[in-house]
């Protein structure tokens, strides 16, 4: 099977990804992100909205009514997770190989 041309995805992408998994706005993003990751990616706010600009264009992610209309919230669509699932079966193979050519 080919592989999608959005594959692999960005670390940061797969976080913003994995954190839309219930839907949240910007700030709620950063705050999951830095979560999910341990810590790890940290990032501006510029570059958040650059990222949820681009995964609305490939209808990775969507907008969701809000209560609070000064706020905008997102969540991951179908085909987000479709990429989400992709990405990790990717890595998964990865660390299977790589287990196994330190087990030899």
């Amino acid at each position: 099977m080919k592989r999608d041309r959005h594959i692999p995805l960005t670390e940061t992408v797969y976080y913003i990804l994995l954190s839309l998994l219930e839907p949240a706005h910007g700030y709620l993003i950063l705050q999951k992100v830095e979560e999910l990751s341990g810590g790890q990616v940290r990032m501006a706010a510029g570059t958040l909205y650059g990222a949820i600009e681009n995964l609305l264009k490939l209808k990775f992610i969507q907008p969701v009514p809000s209560e609070d209309s000064r706020r905008k919230v997102y969540l991951i669509t179908d085909k987000g997770k479709e990429m989400l699932h992709l990405d990790l079966e990717r890595m998964k193979h990865m660390i299977q190989v790589t287990e196994a050519a330190f087990i030899k």
